[in-house]
């Protein structure tokens, strides 16, 4: 399973680990993913779904 949050589609970023010497090296910054079960009004049923803590944070705001 890729690490992709399921609602915002977020994956992850790839960037630069600089040490004090400002020699940089490539690392990569993945997103904090949580298993979550949420209440669907739509389908009107439980859903686990796979999301990012962003969007637990707003999960009032989306409709699913």
């Amino acid at each position: 399973m890729p690490k992709v949050c399921q609602i915002t589609k977020k994956k992850r970023n790839n960037g630069y680990s600089v040490s004090h010497s400002h020699v940089r090296t490539k690392k990569v910054q993945n997103i904090n993913l949580q298993n979550k079960k949420v209440w669907s009004i739509i389908q009107k049923r439980w859903i686990k779904l796979r999301i990012c803590t962003k969007s637990i944070k707003c999960l009032h705001k989306i409709r699913i």
